[in-house]
């Protein structure tokens, strides 16, 4: 056997509707099993890969991050063998060398979450796997006006579902925008938009819960103050979490340069 061992880093997206997660698990097929899987079949010995973060069931992935130790050198090609294993459902997006060091999950240092809405007074086919779909009227300026709530270093216990084992609910969130157009879907959808969060680290469903909030608020079930006094109470939460099929984790930021540990996520 081969003592070489490489590290590698990877990058792959999914559409997560038919998996129960991106973490394995006995009660369905996870994304992890599946590369898992994928990867054993080929070095012929189980390869156990670290994700950034654990996407919850139905949830989407544009830029997932993985690593492993592989046994040996990797084959020039398996990125697109694993690729084609996987297909349709899954991509390996690309395959490198990394620091023995690297770790996906601890040395993120950052993330980009994206979540789809469909405004359509009917759900539109194409979309329903990418958007969720919300048939009442909001008001978006409103919406949008809600946003600088969020942004900072901020206490996000009131935002995160039960089930959290985070050691602190404190996390930097350095910008949400909406923009019009999903991530995924039909490009003549005319009430597709979606907001883009960029942060250090996420709670559990803390997008999710964000999101849910800002659609009751933006449909006047809530008043805008519903969102300081949440923030304040710590916890629990008390709105709407919005369902898994709008999110999708766009992108898991690194710095080669820094190889201290960053936040760790949550599950989404």
């Amino acid at each position: 056997m081969d003592s070489v061992i490489t590290t590698l880093k990877a990058v792959c997206r999914y559409d997560g509707t038919d998996f129960v997660g991106w973490q394995r698990q006995d009660n369905g097929p996870s994304v992890q099993a599946a590369i898992e899987d994928a990867f054993a079949h080929i070095a012929g010995q189980p390869v156990p890969i670290q994700g950034a973060g654990r996407t919850d069931a139905g949830v989407h992935a544009l830029g997932q991050a993985f690593s492993c130790r592989w046994p040996g050198k990797p084959p020039v090609r398996l990125r697109h063998a694993v690729s084609k294993m996987l297909s349709p459902r899954v991509r390996i997006e690309s395959i490198e060398p990394a620091p023995g060091s690297f770790n996906a999950r601890f040395s993120a240092k950052a993330k980009r979450y994206v979540y789809a809405f469909d405004f359509g007074r009917e759900a539109d086919p194409f979309a329903a796997r990418f958007a969720w779909h919300v048939p009442y009227g909001v008001d978006l300026a409103l919406l949008e006006s809600c946003l600088p709530k969020f942004i900072g270093r901020l206490d996000f216990a009131g935002f995160q579902s039960t089930g959290s084992q985070m050691k602190t609910t404190v996390r930097t969130v350095y910008d949400i925008t909406l923009k019009p157009g999903g991530w995924a879907g039909p490009v003549d959808h005319p009430n597709l938009w979606r907001l883009e969060f960029h942060g250090e680290g996420f709670l559990y469903k803390m997008v999710r819960n964000i999101c849910g909030t800002l659609i009751e608020v933006a449909r006047g079930r809530f008043e805008p103050e519903f969102i300081d006094n949440q923030l304040a109470a710590r916890g629990p939460f008390r709105s709407h979490c919005a369902p898994p099929q709008g999110l999708a984790l766009a992108e898991v930021i690194y710095d080669p340069a820094d190889t201290t540990p960053g936040v760790e996520d949550e599950l989404e």
